[in-house]
């Protein structure tokens, strides 16, 4: 068999072969989320969200609400830089997004081993 021919054999079965995993995966309803940022922000929104009083405020004053806070945990960016501190038996994690109106917001969070705490939101 010339390498041509060979050449054409492979490619054909990898597309069927990707196509069916493809297929199956979309079935499956999975994500990728492997990269360091994703992995980071879906455990923080996994745990149990438990607030400080200074965002206990906020959400009592209607400056903030629920839905906005689960908003910005689906689209933020993690700070490296500045995260991944020790901070009272947790890991301080720096979150920063845009609001719906494009101001930056800056997310203070504590990643405990079960619960997460919001600390602030600037």
């Amino acid at each position: 068999m010339k390498f041509q021919q060979r050449l054409a054999y492979y490619l054909l079965g990898l597309m069927i072969g990707c196509f069916a995993v493809f297929y199956f995966l979309q079935q499956k309803d999975t994500t990728f989320c492997y990269l360091p940022n994703c992995r980071v922000i879906k455990d923080l929104r996994n745990k149990p969200l438990i607030f400080s009083d200074e965002i206990k405020e906020m959400l009592d004053n209607k400056t903030i609400t629920l839905d906005e806070v689960k908003e910005y945990l689906t689209n933020g960016d993690v700070d490296f830089s500045k995260s991944n501190t020790n901070e009272k038996g947790g890991k301080l994690y720096v979150i920063e997004t845009i609001d719906k109106n494009k101001t930056p917001i800056v997310i203070e969070m504590i990643n405990y081993d079960n619960r997460a705490l919001l600390k602030s939101i600037k």
